[in-house]
């Protein structure tokens, strides 16, 4: 049951997320909303087009999906690449600096994280910067793909024009792509995927049960910008509050599939909502801030 709720009101809900989180050190779990305030759209948000993302089986097929799948990530990677981090994702990287946030759990594939100076971050569906070969498992770093898709095909991004929608995926929104070329692996002649989970591809096994340990090691679960619609984000919810009943903390705009099992659940936006939290955070004194290490010193 959902102990407290806060429509959009940022400066109410601070102070008793800042309590909270004073009381022992948290695990961050993010989705897509953390990114959108970086111009990388999200799936499911209240004012999201419906897109329907290319699965892993649809993916497999044959050349021709390959091929609709690799012209539209060619062209929308490009345009993924420019995106840097927002006021979420550094007020996130703040929160650990101060000892407040140990790690992040991300369902986002866009590596802002890292780039916002987090250290400890979990890639839960791998990142969009990497390729593996689905024959012979050899990665590839996705710029040099990019650059051997160029020369294959010159010319191809320009053709498209820069007012194509993007996908969260980094997917570029493209109705032709006859005559675009796709790369082999250059290892074994076998298909290239990035290496990033699909739909209806399962997380790799050790990555879960990484993700596992470090919810069962922390005192508050604080979720992000994820509507928690697939079960890959709401099973750590589910084992925060129904097996370890710790709180749960929920900051999205909109409802989310674990509004249910929410201590606190702020209907906002992940920037605004995380600057005001790692500010109050930082201004809390010292032997409040670092409380919860006393017990694991035993100081």
């Amino acid at each position: 049951m959902c102990r407290s709720t806060y429509p959009g009101s940022v400066l109410s809900a601070v102070a008793e997320l800042g309590e909270l989180l004073g009381k022992g050190r948290a695990v961050a779990l993010t989705g897509a909303g953390m990114s959108t305030d970086s111009g990388i759209p999200d799936y499911r948000g209240p004012d999201s087009p419906r897109r329907t993302p290319m699965t892993i089986s649809e993916f497999c097929s044959g050349p021709e999906a390959q091929q609709r799948y690799w012209a539209r990530s060619h062209v929308g990677y490009a345009r993924m690449t420019r995106a840097i981090p927002n006021d979420g994702h550094r007020a996130l990287a703040d929160l650990e600096r101060q000892d407040v946030i140990g790690s992040t759990i991300t369902q986002n594939v866009d590596g802002l994280h890292q780039a916002a100076g987090s250290q400890y971050v979990i890639d839960l569906h791998g990142q969009i910067a990497e390729v593996i070969c689905l024959d012979c498992q050899a990665g590839t770093p996705r710029h040099v793909l990019q650059d051997r898709l160029a020369a294959l095909n010159p010319g191809f991004v320009e053709r498209v024009g820069p007012a194509i929608e993007t996908a969260p995926d980094g997917d570029a929104v493209l109705a032709d792509v006859a005559g675009f070329r796709i790369a082999a692996c250059t290892a074994c002649g076998g298909r290239l995927k990035p290496d990033v989970v699909f739909f209806g591809e399962n997380v790799p096994r050790e990555r879960v049960e990484t993700a596992f340990e470090l919810v069962d090691g922390a005192d508050l679960l604080l979720v992000a910008g994820s509507s928690l619609t697939v079960m890959s984000g709401l099973r750590f919810v589910r084992r925060a509050r129904l097996r370890l009943d710790i709180p749960v903390v929920i900051i999205n705009r909109g409802p989310t599939r674990g509004d249910e099992f929410a201590s606190v659940r702020i209907d906002g936006g992940c920037s605004e909502v995380l600057r005001e939290l790692a500010d109050f955070c930082a201004e809390r004194p010292e032997s409040a801030r670092y409380a919860h290490n006393v017990s694991e010193t035993g100081a």
